[in-house]
């Protein structure tokens, strides 16, 4: 009965952001899998380069647009539907853990919190993945408090983890965490034979969903010839991430992501220093059990390893089921510790969420951490709309995610395919391999491939340029102005929005031509 209250409320948060055209990931890949399923009725891509992500989301996305027709609305508002159904799943589990209340402030930090309000609406495998793994994880602690007892429920829990991990292979990780986590509980109680089998049972079905993701990985092979995607995928995603520097690095930056990104450091540092203030003899309100804390401490450790070590991006989408299990902690322990004075923390916590929504951190960070993302495809629109009016024949010398922007009118910035030279990105080295080429494209579209802290104002990631650079792709782009000069052409648009930019560069070209007379035969 809830659901739909839910549904209703994240989709009116979100109203203004339905019709967006397709953003970043979602245009480079999930929406032109699900488009290639939605029309060929094929699990492996035809129009991108395939990467073995798990087939569920394409075959969600396809099945709802087969309802809504393909328009950009209809899949902003599936995505919705899932997102309401993880905040469902973030209520069971923190209902059956805690109390009503504190369930509900949970929810709704985490409805807010600027990352995961970012990606409610967004058509990314992470939110299936985290609507799936946070009711797996629903299942897996369910408890009975008139009985204080858990009834936990294997096949539904795996049947959640097993989804999950067909939305995205990552997600695997936390049912795989959980299974070593009973194992370690069946050696602490080997002496006990009803626990030994309860715990045997468990590890079974959470190590199950390895099995379909299994059969995912061998239908994959058998249609492409590669196991985990095309080898490049594999060497930025895996095999090159394996330097010791390197995931030291990634271990302090997922620990940021997990407790202080988008001022998520409100509701920790006010939960640390609850939890130094003794808990009174009369104070009734009982902790999470031991058991479940230990569980979601080990589900935590295990993401924060994990995501330290895969993946070329430090997305913090990645780690969008952990939040919810952060929060929960968080105001489970302000409940307990300050009992009077606990909703005013959460009062806290939710102003600095909403104002993270909006507010730009002091250090660079991706778009889709909050609607910064909304800036960056508003100034798109608006210059895919200029070159459309102004040079429609032309070819358009611009970086990724653009390049699929002109390229696919599917993708709601164009209705007719547009003529690209794709660069990597918009650094000097780019610019200047794009000028030995002139002849090549005759307007450019350039714009920030991220967002980071203006000149003049406080940069707290200034001091690690260095190493970004070597490990994280990090760069600096070329401002319209350099990029006119170096390839001497003229900034005919440009425009800005809460630190994103965009600008259309034309290159006049002088063109010799002359008049053949045909052969006479």
């Amino acid at each position: 009965m809830l659901y739909p209250l839910f549904f209703v409320a994240v989709y009116l948060g979100h109203y203004r952001l339905l019709r967006l055209p397709y953003f970043w990931d979602e245009a480079g890949y999930y929406i032109p899998a699900a488009w290639d399923f939605f029309r060929l009725g094929t699990l492996i891509p035809q129009t991108t380069v395939t990467n073995a992500h798990p087939p569920l989301p394409s075959i969600l996305l396809a099945g709802w647009w087969h309802l809504s027709g393909y328009v950009i609305s209809g899949t902003r508002t599936l995505v919705c539907m899932v997102a309401a159904a993880a905040l469902l799943g973030v209520f069971k589990l923190a209902k059956d853990l805690t109390t009503t209340p504190v369930a509900a402030v949970t929810v709704i930090l985490t409805a807010i919190y600027p990352i995961w309000y970012a990606q409610s609406t967004l058509a990314h495998a992470d939110i299936f993945a985290a609507a799936f793994t946070l009711w797996g994880l629903a299942f897996y602690l369910e408890h009975d408090q008139l009985n204080s007892e858990p009834t936990r429920n294997p096949l539904l829990a795996g049947l959640m983890f097993s989804l999950s991990a067909l939305s995205k292979e990552t997600a695997v990780v936390t049912p795989a965490a959980l299974a070593l986590w009973e194992a370690i509980l069946l050696i602490k109680n080997r002496d006990r034979s009803s626990e030994r089998k309860s715990h045997l049972k468990w590890i079974v079905v959470l190590f199950a969903p390895i099995l379909p993701l299994a059969a995912w990985y061998a239908y994959h092979y058998h249609r492409t010839g590669f196991v985990f995607g095309n080898p490049e995928f594999l060497r930025y995603n895996a095999t090159a991430n394996l330097d010791a520097y390197r995931i030291a690095l990634c271990l302090w930056h997922r620990l940021l992501h997990l407790t202080t990104h988008m001022n998520m450091f409100v509701p920790v540092v006010c939960a640390i220093a609850a939890a130094l203030i003794p808990v009174a003899a009369t104070n009734t309100r009982l902790p999470i059990s031991r058991p479940a804390l230990g569980a979601i401490g080990v589900v935590l450790l295990a993401n924060w390893i994990a995501f330290s070590v895969l993946g070329g991006a430090l997305l913090t989408r990645y780690l969008l089921p952990m939040y919810p299990l952060i929060l929960l902690v968080c105001v489970n322990t302000w409940r307990r510790r300050i009992p009077q004075g606990w909703p005013l923390i959460a009062l806290l916590s939710a102003a600095a969420f909403l104002a993270g929504i909006w507010i730009n951190p002091p250090y660079a960070f991706a778009p889709e951490d909050n609607l910064t993302y909304r800036d960056m495809i508003v100034l798109h629109q608006h210059a895919v709309r200029f070159i459309d009016q102004n040079y429609p024949q032309g070819t358009v010398l611009t970086a990724w995610p653009a390049t699929s922007e002109l390229n696919r009118p599917e993708l709601g910035y164009t209705n007719h395919p547009v003529k690209t030279v794709a660069l990597q990105n918009f650094a000097i080295d780019q610019i200047q391999k794009a000028a030995a080429d002139p002849g090549s494209y005759d307007v450019a579209l350039i714009f920030s491939t991220k967002w980071q802290p203006p000149a003049n104002q406080v940069n707290l990631a200034r001091n690690n340029e260095s190493a970004d650079t070597k490990y994280f792709d990090f760069h600096r782009d070329l401002g319209p102005g350099e990029v006119a000069a170096l390839l001497h052409g003229d900034v005919v648009w440009q425009a800005h929005r809460n630190g994103e930019w965009a600008a259309v560069i034309h290159f006049p070209r002088i063109v010799e031509a002359s008049l053949k007379r045909p052969d006479k035969h």
